[in-house]
């Protein structure tokens, strides 16, 4: 798993589709927010938490297609279907890597872009303990649509259509306890209602997305 976890990490890095797309992508969803809305100050911050979760929910979805696809073109694929390792854990293993250079540096990143959106300064903690905690979700859900659409030609719009929908619960809870947070209220009820989600997710998407890539395979 350990050897999995890094060979996925390296050809992150080396192929593109890594951390730098993902924070590039960000930073230009919160630079261009404040063109389209106007600069003041007190709007900002009420849309911030908002933005804020929609661009890194955005950004994680630009390398998902990657999960799997260069391991179905060179045949990797078909070996980690008949390697000792379950193909479930293989799922899991890549998600992982996936969140690695795309969800954990978005999370460490988001605070210094957050300057951008005014977000008050009560709302910095909560947008980083939000963040780690709901973008696991993302990546395993994005392995789950990378595995449906594996193979197929143009298959990244298809993926984003499936993936979009089932985003939507961790957007809300995420956006919310940001918002809660900001505002001074408690945001523990909707970081508890985002670990159930991520927990979930962890729990039950790598057996539909190694099902999905079987189906796949044959």
């Amino acid at each position: 798993m350990w050897a999995l976890l890094i060979r996925d990490l390296r050809l992150a890095t080396r192929s593109g589709g890594g951390f730098g797309l993902a924070l590039a992508f960000f930073l230009i969803v919160c630079t261009l927010v404040p063109f389209g809305v106007g600069p003041e100050g007190g709007q900002l911050s009420r849309i911030a938490p908002g933005i804020l979760w929609v661009g890194a929910l955005l950004s994680c979805l630009l390398s998902l297609d990657r999960i799997f696809a260069l391991d179905f073109e060179d045949g990797s694929l078909d070996l980690l279907a008949t390697a000792p390792l379950p193909l479930e854990g293989a799922v899991a293993v890549k998600a992982l890597a996936h969140w690695l250079v795309t969800g954990l540096p978005l999370a460490l990143s988001a605070p210094v872009f957050a300057l951008l959106l005014h977000l008050p300064g009560p709302g910095y903690p909560w947008l980083v303990a939000s963040l780690v905690l709901g973008t696991p979700a993302l990546s395993m859900l994005g392995a789950f649509g990378a595995a449906v659409t594996v193979g197929l030609r143009r298959g990244g719009l298809l993926m984003s259509l499936l993936v979009l929908p089932l985003y939507v619960p961790t957007l809300i809870f995420g956006a919310e306890a940001v918002r809660r947070g900001a505002a001074g209220a408690d945001p523990v009820t909707p970081l508890v209602f985002l670990a159930a989600v991520t927990l979930s997710t962890l729990a039950l998407t790598p057996f539909a997305a190694a099902a999905a890539l079987r189906v796949n395979l044959r």
